[in-house]
């Protein structure tokens, strides 16, 4: 039996997925029902001194051509609505009563956590992560909330810094980094009224979801590289397929926000469970065997002598290969059960083996 629990500084979790500071982690009650759905580990929303006042409209779902489908979101989303004292009284209680380890998360400045981390603990959080956003100061934070509290603390870093000097900065004073915070600032219009789509005071929001995922996956990679404290893979987290991503390039768990935003709470257990699909397909015990087996591959070694390897048994001649082929390289006749490659037009660029959904192109 596949095994996809997971530890890391001192918390055990049954699967890897956990919920991320959002919307879908807004209170007790919904952090009960995403432990109902499946996930591994609770994040609690973050909290301040003084509850948000958010705009709205803050959510605005991020679109494709095609009709319904859907790459992300932008959000002008805040910190809590619901004051700090509600969380210590109830909130934590009622997320608490799932049994799961529960992180509580707090920001912005030194003296906010400061006074807030001594109280998240006592209210019975296993550890906390605080986010700077774009406030920056990340290690004078840590130093402060490190200095209050005893349970561990993780730090969540914006893609829009240095993400490996940060994490090295941060190293001493925390006991995991969270990575990445949402993408900013975005814009998008409804272009029927010509008004931003989001009520903030320039109409910008904040992008997370499928289309922030390459960024993370590269920030994950840089801080895993750069420290040895456990790392925390949030951004674009939709499927088991991601999950193995983040572990390939070293984080020990995943943090979900917008899948379950788009699709609710029993997303965190549709992915722990592909998760554990996929590693009992290709023959794994458990994510320890995968965890940063991409890292190695990651100097210049991934290069693709043309052309690309096929495999018939698996080719079903579906015909996205060509289509994606600028270089007319690819022939494919379903009718006369054909498939070529022209070793001298191709030029080894590798998009077809990453449109392939069958996985029967790979590099030789």
């Amino acid at each position: 039996m596949v095994d996809i629990s997971t530890e890391f500084a001192g918390l055990k979790l049954k699967n890897p997925v956990m919920t991320a500071a959002g919307p879908t982690s807004r209170d007790g009650m919904t952090l009960l029902n995403a432990a109902a759905g499946g996930v591994g580990g609770l994040v609690a929303k973050t909290v301040s001194i003084k509850p948000a006042d958010v705009p709205r409209p803050n959510m605005a779902a991020l679109k494709e051509g095609r009709v319904g489908s859907r790459r992300g979101i932008l959000n002008a989303e805040l910190w809590s609505e619901i004051p700090v004292e509600q969380w210590l009284e109830r909130e934590y209680a009622i997320a608490l009563s799932s049994g799961l380890p529960l992180i509580a998360s707090v920001g912005y400045t030194p003296e906010e956590v400061s006074q807030l981390g001594p109280k998240l603990e006592k209210a019975g959080v296993h550890a906390i992560e605080f986010s700077t956003h774009y406030v920056g100061g990340h290690t004078e934070i840590a130093k402060a909330l490190k200095e209050v509290v005893e349970i561990p603390i993780f730090a969540k870093i914006s893609p829009k810094v240095d993400v490996a000097e940060v994490a090295k900065s941060l190293e001493p004073h925390v006991d995991g980094i969270v990575g990445i915070n949402t993408y900013g600032p975005c814009l998008r219009i409804d272009i029927e009224t010509g008004k931003p789509m989001l009520g903030s005071s320039d109409g910008f929001g904040w992008m997370s979801g499928v289309s922030l995922k390459p960024i993370a996956l590269r920030c994950v990679a840089d801080i895993a590289r750069a420290v040895n404290v456990p790392v925390i893979g949030v951004g674009g987290v939709a499927s088991g397929a991601d999950v193995i991503e983040f572990l390939m390039v070293g984080a020990s768990a995943v943090e979900v926000c917008t899948a379950s935003i788009l699709e609710g709470h029993t997303v965190y257990g549709r992915i722990a469970g592909e998760t554990a699909e996929w590693l009992k397909n290709h023959g794994y015990d458990s994510l320890e065997d995968i965890k940063g087996v991409a890292l190695r591959h990651m100097d210049g070694s991934a290069t693709l002598t043309p052309p690309p390897t096929v495999d018939m048994e698996k080719c079903t001649l579906c015909g996205l290969c060509p289509k994606s082929c600028v270089y007319g390289a690819i022939t494919v006749d379903k009718k006369k059960d054909l498939f070529e490659i022209d070793k001298d037009l191709c030029e080894a660029c590798g998009m077809c083996i990453s449109v392939c959904p069958y996985h029967a192109l790979s590099a030789n």
